[in-house]
């Protein structure tokens, strides 16, 4: 999509106001500049020269919005916020550069061999148990380091999730889901990804088990890579743009005619967007059509029943929505079908499960302060609700959220809610 393609997406504002109360960073600056009216203000001053993209405060203003999107959800007019957000920030990233931490990082993810180390490294150091350690008591005297270490702590595979050996209930016991029958069998495959790939394999995993257990037939795509969101929310487009060429060829060649199932929600949104990313290149037919092959774990469940599973799994659970698969990609009932097919949970009421957690892909390491001051409206919502645990279809939700009960000392769980599915299939 060029720029002026996805700055068109603003034009039908009319500085209404409604997004207001739906922005998380106006919400905790009450700065007119970080809300979604007043950063379609800035774009449009720099999409006409009117700001130039050196600017500090317009870069400042841009670098703080989450990208979360909630903004176009509660849009009266259909203003669409996202593309010219990634639009705006690749001009700046041209005219300022990107930081070398950031730039080094998605250099490690867009290519597989260079962060096999990296991911390897991390799950050793993650299975001692020293993260979690090291997070509270780094605390104050070390932020940054205990930050990091309290989202990779919160990563590992729970115990708690294993099924429990309670007797199923009766089938007309079971919640009843969104789908009146289960879907025939369909071939798939499913997105692997970078941060997924390294850190949420038993994730992967679960979803494997599930679609299974559902009917779908799996094959495996070689050749596939990181989606290029990451890359995208920095401002990298042309990195963001390699990485769309390089899985469009390799899911064509694997699987051209296989659904592409994706549990990662950042993954998710970032695949069904490859159209508009490879506008006017000679692959976008081809994206195209790959991206309406794109479905979400949940949605793809959902639409094949979901079988109920046969073995309890007895929580109390709070389910929180991830952003780019809520308002990005605007699925809202199919999450909540796959852990209705769940028995034993009892589903818990979370205030704001809309809302972001301020993780946002990097942005936890890169805006430290306002992601720490968002997530805290979050995890004061998850202590009033006091589940057992927290399901959420998003590795960077998992992670921010996960950190914060961990730096907190709470014993609440974070998980995906195909990981509970997977656990009442279990034999």
């Amino acid at each position: 999509m060029s720029a002026r393609a996805a700055f068109r997406g603003l034009d039908a504002c009319v500085h209404c106001g409604f997004c207001l109360p739906a922005c998380p960073t106006y919400e905790a600056t009450a700065d007119e500049n970080d809300s979604p009216r007043g950063r379609i203000v800035l774009m449009r001053a720099l999409e006409r020269g009117a700001l130039p993209p050196s600017d500090d405060q317009l870069a400042d203003h841009l670098d703080r919005c989450l990208g979360c999107r909630a903004c176009e959800s509660v849009c009266p007019s259909g203003v669409v916020f996202g593309p010219a957000l990634e639009a705006a920030r690749a001009e700046l990233a041209v005219a300022r550069g990107v930081g070398l931490p950031v730039r080094a990082f998605i250099w490690l993810l867009a290519t597989p061999p260079r962060q096999r180390w990296l991911w390897a490294a991390a799950r050793l150091l993650r299975g001692t148990g020293i993260p979690a350690w090291l997070a509270r008591s780094a605390g104050a005297r070390a932020p940054a380091l205990a930050r990091a270490m309290a989202m990779l702590a919160a990563t590992r595979p729970l115990p708690s999730l294993r099924p429990a050996r309670a007797a199923p209930r009766p089938a007309a016991a079971l919640p009843a889901t969104d789908a009146a029958t289960p879907s025939p069998p369909r071939a798939a495959t499913l997105f692997t990804g970078c941060v997924m790939d390294g850190l949420f394999g038993h994730v992967h995993d679960a979803a494997r088990a599930a679609l299974r257990a559902n009917g779908f037939t799996l094959d495996d795509v070689p050749g596939q890579v990181c989606c290029g969101a990451l890359a995208a929310h920095a401002g990298l487009a042309d990195v963001a743009r390699d990485l769309a060429r390089r899985n469009v060829r390799a899911f064509d060649a694997a699987a051209p005619d296989a659904a592409i199932v994706v549990d990662s929600a950042g993954c998710g949104a970032m695949l069904k967007a490859y159209g508009e990313w490879l506008a006017g290149d000679p692959l976008e037919a081809r994206a195209r059509a790959l991206a309406a092959r794109v479905a979400d774990v949940s949605e793809a469940l959902a639409e094949a029943g979901p079988r109920p599973g046969t073995r309890a799994v007895p929580l109390r659970l709070a389910y929180d929505a991830p952003c780019h698969l809520l308002h990005a990609q605007r699925v809202a009932a199919a999450p909540l079908a796959v852990l209705r097919a769940v028995p034993g949970l009892e589903l818990v009421p979370l205030e704001g499960s809309e809302r972001c957690c301020g993780g946002a892909g990097i942005y936890t390491l890169v805006q430290r302060e306002l992601s720490s001051e968002v997530l805290a409206r979050k995890l004061a919502a998850v202590r009033d609700a006091a589940p057992d645990a927290v399901a959420t279809g998003n590795p960077g939700c998992q992670m921010q959220i996960g950190a914060g009960l961990v730096l907190g000392g709470a014993v609440t769980a974070v998980c995906h809610p195909v990981e509970l599915l997977a656990a009442s299939y279990a034999p």
